[in-house]
């Protein structure tokens, strides 16, 4: 089953676990550690705490503020995007701009797209490997919820944080790179 159509199924759990995974493995470009999104995991897995939960977050992770790099900039929106409600009319069109909005981060972050080493989004070949890595981290995360409801939650969230390890990795090399160029320009 596609994407696409694992959204169109989901439940209001499965679409609020599917777009706070997506900001989950954003996160190191919102500043915040691992377990800042935590108690957000823990309210849909018992029920309680969502809009409270979602306002912490928020402050926590500097919602509002405008970060100067895209991909950055998406991830905070994912976030500030999210509805309080959580209702299936509310949430679903919130996980399908998330799961857009991560797989954007993921095409601007990988550096085999950066370095024009490999297909882009647009070419015929398929997606980048990391591209094709959210792409199934996503598809994932929602089959979890769909075949094993509220048992399938921690299992998701064992994949999002592999995908943020994945993620955070590369922000760091890129962090790198960027330093290590701007060191060489400024011989």
């Amino acid at each position: 089953m596609s994407l696409v159509e694992l959204i169109a199924r989901a439940d209001e759990r499965g679409l609020a676990v599917g777009g706070l995974a997506c900001i989950d493995r954003c996160l190191p470009l919102l500043g915040g550690d691992d377990e800042a999104l935590r108690p957000l995991w823990a309210s849909l897995a018992d029920g309680s705490g969502w809009a409270g939960d979602l306002a912490r977050a928020r402050d926590l992770l500097g919602a509002g503020r405008l970060p100067g790099d895209e991909a950055a900039l998406l991830a905070h929106r994912m976030l500030e995007s999210a509805p309080a409600e959580r209702t299936t009319d509310a949430l679903r069109p919130w996980a399908e701009a998330c799961s857009t909005a991560s797989l954007r981060v993921h095409r601007l972050l990988d550096p085999v797209v950066a370095t024009g080493a490999g297909p882009d989004a647009g070419d015929t070949a398929g997606p980048s490997p990391l591209v094709a890595a959210e792409l199934r981290r996503q598809a994932m995360v929602l089959e979890l919820l769909a075949d094993h409801g509220a048992q399938g939650l921690r299992r998701a969230l064992e994949v999002t944080v592999e995908g943020r390890r994945v993620l955070r990795a590369v922000v760091s090399r890129r962090a790198r790179t960027t330093a290590e160029a701007g060191a060489r320009a400024g011989l």
